[in-house]
């Protein structure tokens, strides 16, 4: 029998969140590729052909792809960023200091009461025996996880520091694990680097450090003095307010001065007097600067972007400067002062490139004893044409002078052959290198280095041999099997995909490299043990419970027929779908890849519809509990793969959206480009029982639908970007009928901005409220500025009110109606609600600065579930909001 073949994937969106303002990068600047599928070997194509290597036969599985795209990662990362920033900017242009002014008016609301309890600070365990279903990815070798962590730090008495993308810093005292938030007070939850200098102080730069179109960028740099014991406050901010609405991707320092590797240019400050301003050192193109000429053009975000800083440790005036756009520009290259100015490298780097062509992301790394430079360096020729990889190489200078001379050490090809889990998968090591990079040198050894891309790499002899000591995953190699007796078969535990910071640190008097990334935080002995495949056997996953930055997109509450209360489900970035039952000691993972939207039945929580990406849907009936036995055909498979025709078309948004009718949990309303009913419920088992409602029209796609008693709300835009940029609201019923568009002109009540959500009231369906995301009322140029975030219409669509009274220009995301009447509505920076008979906002509990993607209730109604992207899921009593 053939083995069947389902791809399920690992995606990295880098859906940054909370933080001081947003920059989009225009549409078409990322990588446009148009290659082959991904096709990473997934646990089903492996088991069936492990299975039929040894005579084994695959039962119970059908042949599926997930279609709706090409299947190449890369770019659909960047497509996922893209459309997660139209969302927040299309189609104007964000002011700087937004966030930071949202938050302060957010902050300054009235409470309500109550306050909100977290429930997913337990484990996450990707790798629960209990969920090896069909499109689990269980088993692969991860452990316990938790959401993308952006960078890392250590000292040596223990003291471990990881920031999160869009979750804070948090802190332990135990070498990894017992982990406790030190930033909550600060506007910006969104990390870009963090170090320790040599006094012991922790220095904070805000603004993920990662080029993508979503990213929230930051308020600037923060020290802490006393890291161990203190947290961050605004107080402790260096300089003044430069830094804000920028990432910082690196902090260097040298002869008493920290230098900041920004989205905006190069950057210094004095270490010892933190007052005063930073002093711009060097921007390639200053007329793109807040200030500019041309600060306003659709590019400017992309015109003075610095990777980082390499200074010269002999020599410390020697500073050489990694400038470039992941996806080439005129003035990427390297640059280091010539008579006074900033002067491109043209010549004497060695192998290093010097063209433009070929220098994108960049990361250095040198030696304690000052005997080696080391760098990474990504190449947009290599992203924008090879179907393999965007990784130019890894390169060493022996002279320990970061102007060079440079030699090779390493390409894609070789770390490939160094037991690489990326080997059959259709692309090779560093296909995210614009995304994924770290760079670090053991400080013991010069030539013992650790460099990140998806995957961990070592060498311990300067570059001449390597080890994939932290593989993709562990599917593929000899020792796995889905035995549910064990993790991962006779693997060792491995480290997540997507590797983004690193430190070495002790504890106890003993050497480990830790590393972040989008699994959360691992670590390792510096001088650790390999197997025979040079894969590292002594991985720990430092995700305990007790650090809870799960990136939610979507959450899903139903009664948990077996062991009372309720279960709870939700979908994640890069790390599924996580099953919560009422007894549960650790959370499972019952669906693999990205989590999107998600259906659960109020009345059976295992009954649970869970979307992938591009609405590739996938359903079952018994939370996915499987034991594996359907590899081998002696067991049943428990999901399915439903997805309507959209995802084959590649009609959907990368997320797209799922509802189910208010009044009947067997219909469901899914949106791509055209509005998909189908009424079977949970029991529906092929795509093919989707029946189209209604065509929102070529090149456009639903952003939001809802329905009950057989009425059906749909948003939709398209474009969806700046340029161009529409949107509307069709209204009809399930059955086909009454399908009309309803008059949105672009000076409407209703503006011109992306519309993300409805909330119908469970008592006429004529009543229904509007979510509209972006900026729009002070902080927005174009179309869309002047308006609110929350409408309400009374008679079914035709007409809307504008109810955002108080609420702070803040982006919305959802809303839901509460008993009684009330509403809660989903911000960017936490959520709102306003009590029946009220036309004022109050603040719901004390979240720290976190988006909130999508609420929901629970099946009796009294408990509101917040599901954010970056924190995890809270739940707060309805009762305490007055």
């Amino acid at each position: 029998m053939s083995a069947p073949t389902r791809r399920r994937r690992w995606f990295t969106i880098c859906a940054i969140t909370t933080s001081a303002a947003l920059v989009a990068i225009p549409a078409g600047a990322a990588s446009g590729r148009n290659n082959s599928a991904f096709g990473v070997r997934t646990l089903a194509q492996l088991a069936a052909q492990r299975a039929q290597s040894v005579g084994g036969v695959t039962a119970n599985a059908t042949t599926e792809d997930d279609g709706g795209d090409d299947g190449n990662e890369a770019d659909e990362i960047a497509e996922g960023a893209d459309q997660y920033a139209e969302a927040r900017t299309s189609p104007g242009i964000v002011s700087p200091g937004a966030y930071g002014a949202a938050w302060s008016s957010l902050s300054s609301l009235s409470s309500t009461g109550g306050s909100w309890k977290n429930i997913t600070d337990l484990p996450y365990d990707s790798d629960d025996s209990r969920y090896r279903d069909y499109d689990s990815n269980s088993s692969a070798g991860m452990g316990n996880v938790t959401g993308r962590l952006a960078a890392i730090a250590a000292d040596n008495d223990g003291y471990v520091y990881a920031g999160s993308a869009g979750g804070g810093v948090w802190r332990s005292r135990s070498g990894g694990g017992h982990w406790k938030p030190i930033s909550d007070k600060l506007p910006a939850q969104s990390t870009g680097a963090l170090a320790l200098d040599t006094g012991g102080r922790l220095w904070l730069g805000t603004g993920e450090a990662s080029t993508n179109a979503d990213a929230y960028l930051g308020s600037g740099v923060y020290v802490l003095s006393d890291p161990r014991h203190g947290t961050f406050s605004s107080r402790s901010r260096v300089g003044g307010d430069e830094l804000e609405s920028t990432t910082i991707h690196e902090l260097r320092f040298s002869g008493g001065k920290v230098w900041a590797a920004t989205s905006e240019g190069v950057w210094s400050h004095s270490t010892k007097k933190l007052s005063g301003a930073w002093k711009l050192e060097f921007a390639p193109n200053p007329d793109y600067l807040p200030g500019g000429s041309l600060a306003s053009d659709a590019s400017a975000a992309y015109k003075n972007i610095a990777n980082d800083i390499a200074i010269d440790p002999k020599d410390p005036s020697k500073v050489v400067l990694a400038v470039g756009w992941r996806s080439g520009d005129d003035y990427n290259g390297f640059y280091t002062k010539v008579n006074g100015a900033w002067t491109r490298i043209t010549s004497g780097l060695g192998d290093l490139p010097a063209d433009a062509d070929n220098v994108g992301n960049v990361t250095f790394a040198r030696s304690a004893d000052g005997s080696r430079y080391y760098a990474i360096d990504q190449s947009p020729e290599q992203l924008n044409t090879n179907p393999d990889s965007g990784l130019e190489g890894i390169y060493v200078s022996k002279s320990g002078s970061p102007t060079g001379p440079w030699t090779q050490i390493a390409d894609y090809q070789g770390l490939a052959a160094d037991g690489s889990a990326l080997t059959s998968s259709g692309y090779m090591p560093g296909v995210q290198a614009w995304y994924n990079q770290f760079l670090t040198v053991d400080p013991a050894d010069a030539e013992h280095v650790y460099a990140g891309l998806e995957e961990v790499h070592e060498t311990k002899d300067g570059g001449s041999t390597w080890s994939a000591v932290g593989p993709y995953w562990n599917f593929g190699f000899s020792c796995w099997s889905i035995d549910p007796a064990k993790q991962t078969g006779d693997c060792n535990q491995t480290s997540h995909p997507d590797q983004h910071g690193v430190a070495i640190g002790s504890y106890h008097g003993k050497s480990y490299v830790y590393v972040a990334n989008d699994g959360g935080a691992y670590k390792r002995p510096v001088n650790g043990s390999q197997d025979s495949e040079g894969h590292a056997t002594d991985w720990t996953s430092l995700n305990d419970g007790t650090i809870d930055t799960l990136q939610y997109y979507s959450v899903g509450v139903g009664k948990d027929l077996d062991y009372g209360g309720v279960s709870v489900t939700g979908g994640l970035q890069d790390n599924g779908q996580s099953e919560l039952r009422s007894n549960d000691k650790i959370m499972g993972s019952n669906f693999g890849g990205d989590g999107g939207d998600t259906l659960t039945d109020p009345a059976n929580g295992c009954n649970i519809a869970q979307e992938y990406v591009y609405l590739a849907v996938q359903v079952t009936q018994n939370c996915a509990v499987n034991d594996g036995s359907w590899i081998d055909g002696t067991g049943p498979v428990t999901s399915y793969g439903v997805a309507p025709p959209d995802n084959e078309t590649g009609e959907a948004r990368f997320i797209a959206p799922l509802a189910a009718d208010l009044k009947s949990s067997s219909t469901w309303i899914a949106g791509g480009r055209h509005v998909w009913v189908q009424t079977h419920g949970y029991a529906i088992r092929s795509g093919d029982e989707w029946t189209s409602a209604y065509d929102l029209g070529a090149g456009h796609t639903a952003t939001a639908v809802a329905s009950s008693g057989g009425k059906v709300y749909a948003a939709w835009c398209g474009p969806c970007n700046n340029q161009g940029f529409t949107r509307g609201i069709s209204v009809g019923n399930e059955d086909g009928t009454g399908w009309h568009d309803v008059a949105l002109p672009v000076d409407a009540t209703v503006p011109n901005r992306y519309l993300s959500g409805f909330a119908i009231d469970p008592d006429n369906a004529d009543h229904v409220y509007l979510t509209v995301n972006g900026f729009s009322r002070h902080w927005t140029e174009g179309p869309g500025a002047g308006v609110g975030h929350v409408f309400e219409s009374t008679d079914g669509g035709t007409t809307w009110t504008d109810i955002s009274s108080n609420l702070p220009d803040v982006p919305t995301n959802s809303a839901v109606v509460t008993t009684g009447g009330g509403l809660a509505v989903a911000t960017d920076l936490g959520v709102v609600y306003r009590a029946p008979g009220r036309t004022t906002w109050q603040r719901v509990g004390s979240l720290p600065a976190v988006a909130v993607l999508q609420l929901k209730l629970s099946p009796n109604g009294k408990t509101l579930y917040a599901a954010t992207h970056g924190r995890g899921i809270y739940t707060i009593r309805v009762s305490h909001l007055r």
